[in-house]
C-alpha cells in the first residue's frame, strides 16, 4: 500500500456507489462470496457511517473513526448534513484509512460507500478519498448501482441517466453502471422497449416521444429533449444487468469490472487466454449479457399473459 514513489505493489478493488436502496451492501457481500470461490482474497470495507446493521462482519468499518449518530448528536446536524461532515472528516483523516488498509495487503478490496447522491455528483470529500487511494497504488473501478425498476418509468430513467453521467464525470474513475435487482423487474411493470434499449442507452428520442404521450410530461418535451441531447453528446452511459442470485450474471459484472480496473491484465492471478479474450470483447459481451436477462424477462411476461388468459 505504499506510495507509488516507493514502488509499492498494486492493489485492486471496487468502490460501490449508488442511491439509497440500490443494493450496495448486498452486492458487496454477494461479490465477496463469488470472488472468494474464484480463489481471490477479498475484503469488504464499510465507508458508510450510517450503515449500522451490517449483514456480515467487515474487514474495516468507518464506525471505528466516526458514526453518523455521533455527529448528529454532537453537532446538531440532520442526516444529510451529518453524512457530508462524516465524509469530510474521513478525507481529513486519510492517514487513519491508510494505516488500516495496510493490514489488507494482498486483498481485493470492496469499498461499500454511502448512498447520498450528492457525494458523487458535486461534493468533493469522497472524490478526494478515491484520489488518495489511487496514490496508494489502488487500481479501482466505480460500480454504480441503479435499481432496475427505474426502467419502467421513462421520466425516472432519464433522471437516472443524468445522475449516472454526472457521477461518471465527477468521480473520475473507470466506471461500470449496473442495473441491480433484475430478478424483481417484472414486479414493477412492463417495459416500454426491449431491455437492451435501456442497457445500451439507444436512441433516446423514442423515450421522449413516449413521455410526450403523458399530458404532464408533454409540457416539458423541450426540456427532456435537451437533457437527452446532453446524455447522447457524451455517449458514456451504458448498463450491465445484475441479479446477485444468478452466478452467470455475477460473472458478467466481474468481467466488466476486471476490464475497467485492469485486474484482467495484472499479475494477481494466472490469466487464461479465455479470460483475456472475454475481458476484451466489449459490445458483444454486453449484448450477450443483456440477451440472457432479456430472455428471462420476456418469459416472465409471457407467463403473466398466459395466467391472465387462463383467468378469463
Amino acid at each position: 500500500m505504499a506510495d507509488s514513489s516507493r514502488g509499492g505493489s498494486l492493489a485492486f478493488g471496487q468502490v460501490v456507489i449508488g442511491p439509497p436502496g440500490s443494493g450496495k451492501t448486498s452486492y458487496c457481500h454477494a461479490m465477496r462470496d463469488f470472488l472468494g470461490r474464484l480463489g481471490r482474497r477479498v475484503a469488504v470495507v464499510n465507508l458508510d457511517p450510517a450503515n449500522e446493521a451490517l449483514p456480515c462482519p467487515c474487514a474495516l468499518d468507518i464506525a471505528e473513526l466516526v458514526t453518523l449518530a455521533d455527529v448528529m448528536a454532537s453537532l446538531g446536524l440532520g442526516p444529510n448534513g451529518g453524512l457530508l461532515y462524516c465524509m469530510e472528516y474521513l478525507a481529513a483523516n486519510a492517514d487513519w484509512l491508510r494505516e488500516r488498509l495496510r493490514a489488507l495487503r494482498g486483498h481485493y478490496v470492496l469499498f461499500d460507500c454511502p448512498g447520498q447522491v450528492e457525494l458523487y455528483t458535486h461534493h468533493r470529500a469522497l472524490k478526494d478519498v478515491f484520489a488518495q487511494l489511487a496514490k496508494w497504488n489502488f487500481r479501482l473501478a466505480a460500480v454504480h448501482l441503479v435499481d432496475s425498476h427505474y426502467c419502467t418509468d421513462p421520466g425516472k430513467f432519464i433522471s437516472v441517466l443524468c445522475t449516472s453521467l454526472s457521477t461518471m464525470l465527477h468521480v473520475e474513475l473507470p466506471h461500470v453502471n449496473v442495473l441491480s435487482k433484475m430478478d424483481l423487474i417484472e414486479q414493477y411493470g412492463k417495459l416500454a422497449f426491449n431491455l437492451d434499449y435501456y442497457t445500451e442507452v439507444l436512441d433516446l428520442s423514442y423515450l421522449v416521444d413516449h413521455l410526450a404521450s403523458d399530458p404532464f410530461f408533454r409540457n416539458f418535451r423541450r426540456l427532456n429533449e435537451k437533457l437527452v441531447e446532453v446524455i447522447e453528446d457524451y455517449s458514456l452511459v451504458s448498463f450491465v444487468p445484475l441479479n446477485v442470485q444468478d452466478k452467470q450474471s455475477m460473472r458478467r459484472v466481474v468481467q466488466a469490472v476486471d476490464k475497467a480496473n485492469g485486474y484482467s491484465f495484472g499479475d494477481q492471478e494466472q490469466r487464461s487466454l479465455e479470460a483475456l479474450m472475454s475481458a476484451a470483447v466489449g459490445a458483444d459481451f454486453h449484448f450477450s449479457s443483456t440477451l440472457a436477462v432479456q430472455e428471462k424477462y420476456v418469459q416472465s411476461q409471457d407467463k403473466a399473459v398466459e395466467e391472465e388468459v387462463m383467468d378469463l
